[in-house]
């Protein structure tokens, strides 16, 4: 940690979203349930994609991994707010907010990138059909995963480092209800300019190369399903991805607000707001989307749910 004039930042104060006492209560209950929805809803695409057969698929492979993506991102973002929701001080160590800001970017990262994978499966399943198979066995589709988790792993940890290692000398509140990259950077007692316009680049990046990926991968898509003479035929296809593309929707329009415009007071407090639809709303959308525009999904909960009763 910098230590300037003598004094340091041993710990953060997170504003929150508000501090009027009736509001508090309100939003406490809201995000407990949201949560609770977000993480029960979640588990239950993990379960099914692991014990039914029939998912055992590419495509549920990677829906599994984003379930549990949005369940890690849950558990480090949501308990602490709670916990500040209900008392004060609401303050956070140094070190755990870098820990909290370092997951945070892991799971977010990490998703581009699973995002971008799910476009690869449903163009090689409508576009490469009788290669689908071969190219995207399990064995293949761990592999994919498995360098998407190290690539958001190292991507957040050179952002770390560097957000480590400035100078925070005062003052210390954080305009936010979690230590996230742009919220922290404020605070740093240094020009930051340029490393500012470093995580800039680095940002654009890591979430518009695999959103590039993802266009053009459907772009390909569109031109297939459109020369497919049947109607119902063309349904088919699209419905298959549909789901992926309002999970896309939901995630680039937001994230893309907070790491891809300038740093003002203004945009700080626009940031807040963005960040809770894609930090409790999305997590808490994403199996509902699954379960309820897939039959595949639809049918296995039937079938638990059948040998539970």
């Amino acid at each position: 940690m910098w230590i300037q004039n003598g004094t340091s930042v041993n710990e953060f104060i997170l504003l929150g979203f508000t501090s009027h006492p009736t509001l508090q209560h309100f939003l406490l209950v809201l995000c407990l349930v949201i949560s609770l929805i977000t993480m029960l809803g979640n588990s239950l695409i993990i379960i099914l994609v692991w014990v039914d057969y029939c998912l055992h698929k590419a495509m549920y492979f990677f829906i599994g991994n984003l379930s549990l993506l949005d369940i890690f991102f849950t558990l480090i973002t949501v308990p602490q707010m709670l916990v500040h929701m209900a008392s004060w001080p609401r303050s956070i160590s140094f070190n755990r907010c870098m820990a909290q800001l370092s997951l945070t970017l892991c799971c977010g990262i990490t998703e581009c990138f699973i995002l971008a994978l799910m476009a690869y499966d449903r163009y090689m399943a409508i576009c490469q059909p009788l290669r689908y198979p071969i190219i995207m066995r399990t064995e293949v589709s761990m592999q994919m995963a498995g360098a998407c988790w190290l690539g958001g792993f190292l991507n957040a940890a050179a952002l770390t480092v560097i957000t480590i290692n400035f100078p925070f000398c005062g003052p210390n509140k954080i305009n936010h209800f979690f230590c996230e990259e742009p919220a922290v950077l404020q605070l740093a007692c240094m020009d930051t300019y340029m490393v500012k316009i470093t995580i800039f680049a680095l940002s654009v990046i890591v979430l518009m190369l695999p959103f590039t990926f993802i266009v053009v991968s459907y772009i390909h898509i569109a031109r297939v399903v459109l020369s497919i003479q049947s109607m119902e035929g063309r349904k088919r296809a699209f419905s298959t991805c549909f789901t992926h593309l309002t999970v896309v929707i939901l995630f680039y329009s937001t994230i893309s607000f907070t790491y891809l415009q300038p740093q003002s007071d203004w945009a700080a407090d626009q940031e807040k707001k963005a960040s809770v639809f894609y930090a409790l709303v999305s997590p808490m959308l994403n199996p509902i989307i699954y379960s309820l525009r897939n039959k595949d999904v639809k049918r296995a909960l039937a079938k638990v749910m059948g040998k539970i009763s």
